[in-house]
């Protein structure tokens, strides 16, 4: 994977279970929908959003700590996708609460003012969310006739 870029393939396996497959050896992923959409055999897409949040802030906390020469160790990561609905009464995460638990006490940092601070800045994926994620949209049939883009 280049810096610049992303990739992923999605698979249809059976009714709304994919199988997601990355590039440069990245284990591939099982995502589904919960029933009575899916049968649950991976988590839903916005599971995996919540989960790229708490993840990047929880590796972004980790990033600063070491730029510091501070213990990294022992974090822990509650997220919560908040689910709503939109004007149009349609299904959507309308916030995420993310609780990042550091390993040692307060006690045990030097300059965690600082780190605590900065520390988000270094999320690409919320940093990128709390933004808006401008999303260009193709469909193309089996015959990779572009239908909509």
């Amino acid at each position: 994977m280049s810096e610049d870029r992303v990739e992923v393939t999605l698979q249809q396996q059976e009714g709304y279970r994919f199988a997601a497959h990355y590039r440069n050896g990245t284990p591939s992923l099982i995502t589904d929908e919960p029933a009575p959409l899916g049968g649950n055999q991976g988590p839903s897409p916005s599971q995996l959003l919540v989960t790229a949040l708490a993840n990047c802030l929880s590796d972004s906390l980790i990033f600063a700590l070491g730029k510091f020469r501070q213990p990294s160790d022992g974090i822990r990561t509650e997220a919560v996708g908040l689910m709503g609905r939109n004007a149009e009464n349609r299904m959507r995460i309308v916030g995420v609460e993310v609780t990042l638990h550091l390993g040692h006490p307060a006690a045990a940092f030097e300059r965690l003012e600082r780190i605590l601070d900065q520390f988000e800045q270094f999320c690409t994926v919320s940093q990128s969310v709390v933004s808006a994620l401008p999303i260009t949209l193709k469909v193309l049939d089996s015959d990779g006739t572009l239908l909509k883009g």
